[in-house]
């Protein structure tokens, strides 16, 4: 007795169907149509002709899962990299945030150092005008002193001369006899003497 894988290896064998084409028939289909082809040769024709397109299709089919295995390995690739590039772009929009936050107080920082260069400046300007108005006043007191040493050399001459002049004269007034008049220009002299 023949069983269905038998009849099918028969097939397979000697008319080239193969056992996918004739996984659908029963054990006794399968038994007329090997008897079918074993007596009629136009049926042996036409599966032949069946065969061998299904072969072609079969390279066909496996040209194109090549095909589209490369693809998907492809694909694959594809993904992997865009997944690479946005884990990329991710970490370069932070390095940016991280670089606008930076910039952002750096400006904050040089606005208060400019305020404070600003206040420097005005308090600078103020120094500058104290040290002026000194410095004249300096100038006004160096000549104030200047003038005063010179009035004071003026009147010391005077004074030097009214004593020259008190001496001289006192001489003359001791010289009379009356002795009040004597002790009162004495009196006076000493006075004057300091």
């Amino acid at each position: 007795m023949v069983s269905k894988d038998e009849l099918q290896s028969n097939l397979k064998e000697k008319f080239d169907i193969n056992k996918n084409i004739s996984q659908a028939l029963t054990k006794e289909e399968c038994e007329r149509l090997f008897e079918l082809l074993c007596n009629e040769p136009t049926a042996v024709k036409l599966v032949g002709s069946y065969a061998e397109k299904n072969s072609s299709l079969g390279h066909n089919n496996a040209s194109y899962a090549r095909a589209r295995n490369q693809v998907q390995r492809k694909f694959e690739v594809l993904q992997a990299e865009h997944l690479q590039l946005e884990k990329s772009i991710e970490s370069i929009e932070a390095a940016k945030a991280t670089l606008e936050n930076k910039k952002r107080i750096l400006e904050e920082e040089q606005k208060q150092l400019e305020a404070e260069v600003q206040g420097l400046s005005l308090t600078n300007q103020s120094l500058n005008f104290d040290v002026q108005t000194l410095t004249n006043q300096n100038d006004e007191l160096i000549v104030a002193n200047t003038q005063l040493k010179k009035e004071n050399k003026d009147l010391k001459n005077i004074v030097d001369q009214i004593r020259l002049r008190l001496a001289r004269d006192t001489k003359m007034l001791l010289q009379y006899e009356d002795s009040e008049v004597k002790k009162a220009v004495i009196r006076l002299f000493r006075w004057t003497l300091g």
